[in-house]
This record gives structure tokens, sequence and C-alpha cells, in this order.
């Protein structure tokens, strides 16, 4: 009888189960890169790593919370409770020192940003701003990130605020949307406030001159805004100032939010969310400017 021939067997039954894959599929994503991710799902991502880079100084280093707390007590402790005994500041029937305290928040929010464009001008002295610039990372991504980093740091302060207010018997509210209200206040003004120092420092482009102005622009925010007073008693010019203080509409927020006075919200925060935006493209159209 004549033999029968065998069944040839499929080539994948002789491949060993670990035999390594061809070369070309091996080394597939070494000759091609991943496909990129858009720049609208990337810029979130790039924001929020700027963002905890930032927050990682304030994790080794955590006297700057001790020491930017001292004088946010002082205020409420002897200007708040002198005033109050005193009643020269005509505030209804709200108590001043109730008055007070959302424009010191207001306050010690923005004595933190207002010097941010410090911290920008040491990295490029260091050599840090010439790294990140020549990431893919867009500079309103780097902007964004640093700004809203001064902001977490503000909404720190903004709590030791209101836990000194609360010792000292102001009447504040603690519903959890307010609550929520005032952190999104906080931060969009902290915003602002970061990108005006980020961008002085992108005109002036040494630190000495940005100390400076910095020093000489913060009074007249603080003093021509509604933190200590209400517009009504403010003169004219005072009050036309008072219009286009950025800081303002924050105290009025946080105001109306905090203790329930009459306020314009929806007013106050256009205004602070417009103001934000206008300041990161300013400080990131001038961010260059710094690295030459």
């Amino acid at each position: 009888m004549s033999a029968v021939p065998a069944t040839p067997r499929p080539a994948s039954a002789d491949a060993a189960p670990d035999r390594p894959a061809a070369p070309d599929q091996r080394f597939a994503l070494l000759l091609t890169p991943p496909r990129a991710r858009g720049g609208l799902r990337v810029v979130p991502a790039r924001v929020a790593a700027m963002c905890a880079v930032e927050l990682q100084k304030l994790r080794h280093d955590r006297t700057e919370l001790y020491t930017r707390a001292v004088q946010p007590a002082l205020w409420l402790l002897i200007f708040g409770e002198t005033f109050t005994r005193m009643r020269v500041i005509p505030t209804g029937n709200v108590p001043y020192i109730d008055y007070l305290a959302p424009g010191i928040i207001a306050q010690s929010a923005m004595f933190i940003a207002i010097f941010y464009g410090i911290m920008i001008i040491w990295e490029r002295d260091s050599g840090v701003l010439t790294k990140l610039l020549v990431t893919p990372t867009p500079r309103a991504a780097l902007v964004t990130g640093k700004a809203f980093a001064s902001g977490v740091k503000a909404v720190i302060q903004a709590v030791v605020v209101i836990a000194i207010a609360a010792v000292l018997g102001v009447a504040l509210t603690w519903n959890p949307l307010r609550l929520l209200g005032v952190l999104v206040v906080v931060l969009l003004g902290s915003a602002f406030f970061a990108c005006l120092s980020m961008t002085i420092a992108g005109i002036v482009l040494t630190r000495d001159r940005l100390m400076g102005i910095g020093q000489a622009i913060t009074m007249p925010l603080f003093f021509g805004s509604n933190a200590l007073y209400p517009v009504d008693v403010m003169p004219g010019w005072l009050r036309a100032f008072s219009a286009v203080n950025p800081l303002s509409y924050q105290v009025d927020a946080l105001r109306g939010l905090l203790i329930g006075t009459p306020a314009h919200l929806l007013t106050d925060f256009a205004v602070l969310a417009l103001a934000a935006l206008l300041g990161i493209a300013a400080a990131a159209s001038l961010l260059g400017r710094l690295a030459r």
C-alpha cells in the first residue's frame, strides 16, 4: 500500500508560543511616535501640571503661610475691633468687623499675588524659564498654571482669615454653595493680580523695579476699593477709581456671599473672569521677553 501523505500543519502551529514578534512589529513604537493629543485636551493637563509644580514649593516651605497670617489677624484684631467700637464708618445694621472681614480676605489674597512676578524673574535668572519656554506647553498654559497656583495659596490664606473671623464672632455663612462661590472669587481675583504682576515683570525685567512698582500700586488698589468703607462715602474721583478696580468687585462678591449684604454677584463674577482672561493674555504675550 502506498503511504498516505501527511496533512500539512498550519504555520502558526510550528511557532513557539514565546517566539518574538517580527522586528518591524517590535520597533513600531520606536519608529513611529504615538499620536499627539489635541490642543484642547493637552492645555488643561499642562495647566494642572504647572499648578502642581508651583504648589510643591509651598509644601517644602510652609513658613510663608504662617507669616502671611499675621497681617490679616492684626487688621481684624486691632483695626476691626477698634472701629467697631467707634462706629465712625456707616455700615448699616452690619457690625464693622463683619463688614471688614471680606475686605481683609481680598486684601490678603492680593498681597500674595501682586508680587508673584518676582518668582518669574527668579526663574529667568536661574534658567528655569528658558527650559519651560522650549517645551510644547503653550505660554498661556504656563501663565495660567502659575496664576492659579497663587490662587490656591490665597484660598489657604482665606481659610485662615475666616477661622480668625469666626473666633472673633463674625457672623459668616456656612452654606456650602456660598463657600464654593467664595473659593471661585478668591481664585479669579488672585489669578488676575498674579497675571498683573507677571505682566509688569515682563515690562521692567528686574526684581528691584518690580518690587518698587508692586509696593506703589498695592496701597492705592486696597484703599481705592470698598474693602474698608462703603463706596457711598467716597469722594467722586475715588468712586470713579473704585468702579474700575477689580478688587472692589472681589470684595463686593465676598461680602455678599459671606455675610449676606446686597451684592451684584453676576456682575462681580463676570468682571473678575474677564479680568483674569485679559491678565493671562497680557502676561503670556510678554513671557518670551523675559527669556531674551
